[in-house]
């Protein structure tokens, strides 16, 4: 599994500290954080970094994965460490865009209807199998995935921040399922496709379900972060620093993927940004308030893969968009 070294600064050893970022206090709950999980998950430590860097980033996040590889268990134990308000929705094909949003309901003593607010109105929104849910309700989702707010009525809804919206779905299972719309994937930060553990992880997790007994897994994880120590830390973040040279590097790997002969459609300038931020994140990740390649490469394929559509003669041929992203990143020179 990869795993990030905070210490590592790479051609850092004539760079002047005095006036960066402190990131010591964002690495220390960072760390405590990884510790809680890992009481739980085994292995996954990619997943959990990308998770990581997308609750710095301020990012929703789609989680993949056949069942039984600890989605959904995964972004509960991440809420409980965190400090924050929040609500799981379970989609079904009969899920109607009011059950998530809320509706207006006339109140007799009142004489005048009132707004009753769903459970997307969170600071942490579970959305377990989202692609069980037809387009409509599926479309309720654009606006508050964006802006952070609702409109209902002709009146807006601001969310409290921070706003954090994971979402698993099921990529094998076809019978009941609605692909999710361009628009709407494009709305997330991450695309984290999660696989089966290899034998020694598949023994662990053996073992700690057998020493649970009858006790609960997410009884003892500690709340780490605070809701106002969150913005305190993504502000941080906007704050590390990229050179225009990468900015250009960034810009050429995304104007490569509406260019590719294996991709019909290319990625958005959202998908620019995306990129951007999730690299600083990556950055922070690591003890760094500067932004290298690698932490652009380490963020190009969860923020690309979901974005772009191999055209349908190399799909039949298996081949993935996150393969072509890793070709493309490979062609595009590395900024010195």
């Amino acid at each position: 599994m990869e795993t990030f070294d905070n210490n590592h600064t790479p051609e850092t050893e004539n760079v002047n500290f005095e006036t960066r970022i402190d990131l010591a206090p964002l690495l220390q709950s960072v760390n405590e954080i990884k510790a809680e999980l890992s009481t739980v998950i085994v292995g996954q430590q990619k997943m959990i970094d990308q998770l990581l860097v997308a609750v710095l980033s301020n990012g929703h996040v789609l989680l993949e994965g056949v069942p039984g590889v600890a989605k959904t268990i995964t972004a509960k134990l991440l809420s409980k460490t965190l400090a924050l308000d929040f609500s799981r929705i379970q989609f079904t094909p009969d899920l109607m865009p009011s059950d998530i949003i809320g509706t207006s309901i006339f109140d007799l003593a009142k004489s005048k209807f009132e707004f009753k607010k769903g459970p997307v109105f969170s600071n942490f929104v579970l959305i377990d199998e989202i692609n069980r849910a037809p387009a409509k309700t599926q479309a309720a989702l654009f606006e508050v995935m964006e802006e952070r707010q609702i409109t209902v009525d002709g009146q807006a809804y601001k969310m409290d921040t921070p706003y954090l919206v994971i979402a698993t779905q099921n990529p094998i299972e076809q019978e009941g399922t609605y692909r999710l719309p361009e628009a709407q994937l494009d709305r997330f930060l991450f695309k984290i496709s999660i696989d089966y553990p290899n034998l020694e992880e598949e023994i662990h997790i053996l073992q700690k379900e057998n020493a649970l007994q009858d006790r609960n897994k997410l009884d003892n994880i500690r709340q780490i972060l605070s809701k106002s120590e969150i913005g305190t830390y993504q502000n941080l973040v906007k704050q590390i620093k990229i050179e225009q040279h990468l900015v250009e590097y960034i810009a050429k790997i995304v104007m490569n993927t509406r260019e590719n002969a294996f991709l019909y459609l290319g990625a958005s300038p959202r998908a620019s940004i995306a990129i951007l931020n999730a690299a600083k994140g990556f950055a922070a990740l690591r003890g760094r308030d500067f932004v290298t390649p690698e932490d652009i490469k380490d963020a190009a394929v969860p923020v690309l893969q979901h974005r772009v559509m191999v055209t349908p003669e190399r799909e039949m041929e298996g081949i993935t968009s996150s393969e072509i992203i890793r070709q493309i990143i490979d062609t595009v020179e590395i900024p010195r």
